[in-house]
């Protein structure tokens, strides 16, 4: 049994001003002729298939149209998980005509823990692989809120009703463990020990790290997750993993090699796991140092020959001095190379004023926490209370957002 797990496609999604179609229609591509070309054959997506819960009509498209063609690979099934990104009404509304085509949509919680268990069958009906295919799990699908309780005991009782959630279905799955197939979990969630390129958003209020890679349960053979954009293994368990996003989303994951897993079972024994790099169609550069130094570093990426894809570049200049018009004379600057320069930031080397400070910053450098963080000392919260404040928002923040996915 030949499977393949990606995750965090984000179709639909913008970067400054600008949208990524054409870098997802190509990374799409390249997926479909992968599943093709390795023969596999159970594709599992493990969530933030879109970036926003109501996506752009060329994001639906990019959706359909890549489901549509993969039903040509010999691919024989797709098991789809949503994201805390996703709009779980979205996703589900074609389900039962997708699920004729073997493609299953798990958009939320469905209610019931065995509407979670999918068992996969071969032509002869036998089944070939168990799925407990979790989306990412809402807090009003873990836990509800009592009166008094600290920010401490609320992210307590997340973390224990996610591991609870998984031993509940390895309980389902029990009468299981002696089949000679596959078992396989799904999850959209912030594992500890995972690495991030960039501060990752909160999906839980007030908790990053979700769950131990210790309190998966045993029963499971490999962990499909979503959320971490980076691939890696989790906990130095090689097969709970990321597989990661399959285009960098922020000038932060320049570094990062985007990839799928590529999984090969022998029964329930993994034979073979490995890393298959998505190529990179668009690079997106950072650019450091001083004005002189930005100046030859453009010009010698400039050089670096043909390209796919129109780079995309962000430029930071080092500088304690007041550089009139810098935006103008950089854009001026690189007018007739093949790159666009989508943002200039100063960077002060030396210790500045704050109001300095504050004018060099620029609001998209700053994260919504950090932004509530700020304003509430303006109005004169008492540091004391900060605790409380940023729990009590957070909440609210991941309530909008429920009601906005829904």
């Amino acid at each position: 049994m030949r499977v393949l797990h990606t995750s965090d496609w984000h179709l639909g999604q913008r970067l400054l001003a600008f949208d990524r179609e054409e870098e997802h229609r190509m990374a799409l591509d390249f997926l479909l002729n992968l599943v093709r070309e390795q023969a596999a054959e159970i594709l599992i997506v493990a969530g933030d298939i879109f970036d926003t819960g109501n996506p752009p009509h060329y994001a639906r498209s990019l959706y359909y149209n890549f489901l549509t063609r993969l039903l040509a690979t010999g691919c024989r099934h797709v098991v789809i998980v949503g994201g805390n990104h996703d709009s779980p009404a979205m996703l589900n509304a074609p389900g039962e005509l997708l699920r004729y085509l073997n493609i299953h949509v798990v958009g939320a919680f469905p209610g019931e823990l065995k509407d979670e268990i999918l068992r996969l069958k071969d032509a002869r009906g036998q089944t070939e692989a168990i799925i407990a295919a979790v989306p990412f799990l809402r807090d009003r699908d873990l836990r509800y809120s009592e009166a008094g309780e600290s920010s401490f005991q609320r992210q307590a009782k997340v973390k224990e009703a996610i591991s609870a959630h998984y031993h509940a279905l390895a309980g389902l799955l029990a009468a299981e463990k002696s089949k000679d197939v596959p078992v396989i979990a799904t999850g959209h969630l912030y594992a500890t020990g995972a690495t991030t390129s960039e501060k990752q958003n909160n999906i839980y209020a007030g908790n990053e790290e979700n769950i131990d890679a210790d309190q998966f349960p045993d029963l499971f053979d490999y962990i499909a997750l979503g959320h971490i954009h980076r691939a890696q293994a989790v906990g130095g368990q090689s097969h709970i993993r990321y597989s990661g996003s399959i285009i960098p989303l922020s000038f932060s994951e320049t570094a990062d090699v985007k990839s799928v897993c590529l999984l090969d079972f022998d029964g329930r024994s993994i034979t073979r796991a490995e890393t298959v790099e998505v190529p990179q169609f668009r690079r997106l550069k950072t650019i450091q140092g001083t004005l002189d130094e930005v100046r030859e570093k453009l010009l010698a990426f400039d050089r670096k020959g043909d390209r796919e894809l129109t780079p995309w570049v962000e430029v930071i200049v080092e500088t304690d001095q007041v550089i009139p018009q810098l935006d103008v004379e950089l854009q001026e600057f690189v007018a007739e190379m093949n790159l666009v320069l989508m943002r200039i930031r100063l960077h002060r080397k030396q210790a500045v004023k704050a109001v300095d400070a504050a004018l060099s910053e620029s609001l998209e450098d700053l994260d919504v926490l950090e932004v509530f963080r700020r304003k509430c000392r303006v109005f004169g919260s008492p540091p004391e209370e900060m605790e409380e404040l940023e729990q009590t928002f957070l909440e609210l923040r991941s309530w909008m957002a429920e009601r906005q996915a829904d």
